[in-house]
């Protein structure tokens, strides 16, 4: 059980594999008002950066869970370097079925609702392992701009314009379901900048290293055309942010 090689690929130099920049992601740990001894579950935690920043600047406790085995390695390296390894864990295993042994103060899962098969699953996910009164974080992509055509929603990387709601319509969906919005953080261009064309950087250096592998000719393919589509599409049509949820 792990992800597939060319995303570890793709994203081994990220410490953060979403749009999200530190300095948005210390903004949002401030947002939600993080104290010492607070609990925060990471679904699809990926590197761990989140759980280790908050643990070092708001003396959290916290628990992550993801599929990679390389990413958890980075995790846990990257507890140790901030001297949090006390105060954090990580657990290799399937994101979309993890509940918490004991009720915690924040349950998150950020940029990864496919582990609930979308937004409304992946928040009833959430709330089972959330102690009344707690807060969910759900990080999740919305349209910016209507794409016009099919050609600008494949150049955003989706595959339906319904894959995603505009941000008034994703709004409104936790309402239907029972939640208050209580706070957000969302990337901007420069977030989404620093994270997709980074992947660019990592990907031509890899073909430098790895010329011979059996994925060469797919990145090879990849490098062609996604700085193009990105900037032509992704970056003006897709958002992308963070959301704190209460339960009504």
């Amino acid at each position: 059980m792990d992800l597939p090689r060319s995303f570890a690929v793709r994203e081994r130099d990220h410490r953060i594999h979403d749009p999200f920049t530190a300095e948005k992601m210390a903004t949002l740990g401030e947002a939600i008002r993080l104290r010492p001894g607070m609990s925060v579950l990471d679904l699809a935690c990926g590197s761990g950066e989140m759980l280790c920043r908050w643990s070092r600047d708001h003396g959290i406790t916290g628990s992550g869970v993801d599929i990679s085995t390389v990413f958890l390695a980075k995790a846990r390296a990257r507890a140790g370097e901030l001297g949090v390894a006390e105060r954090v864990t990580f657990t290799h295993g399937d994101a979309s079925g993890h509940v918490a042994a004991e009720p915690v103060d924040v349950a998150a899962c950020v940029g990864a609702t496919w582990i609930g098969d979308g937004v409304q699953g992946t928040i009833a996910l959430l709330e089972r392992s959330l102690r009344p009164g707690g807060t969910l974080l759900v990080g999740e992509p919305f349209w910016r701009l209507d794409p016009p055509d099919q050609q600008a929603v494949e150049g955003s990387g989706a595959a339906s314009r319904d894959d995603y709601r505009d941000l008034p319509g994703l709004v409104e969906s936790f309402g239907r379901l029972g939640w208050d919005l209580v706070e957000m953080v969302l990337a901007d261009e420069d977030s989404w900048d620093r994270y997709v064309a980074a992947q660019w950087f990592t990907v031509r250096g890899w073909l430098d290293e790895n010329p011979d592998d059996e994925l060469a000719p797919a990145f090879r393919a990849e490098l062609d055309t996604a700085p193009l589509n990105y900037v032509r599409y992704q970056r003006r049509y897709l958002g992308w942010g963070v959301f704190a949820l209460k339960r009504r």
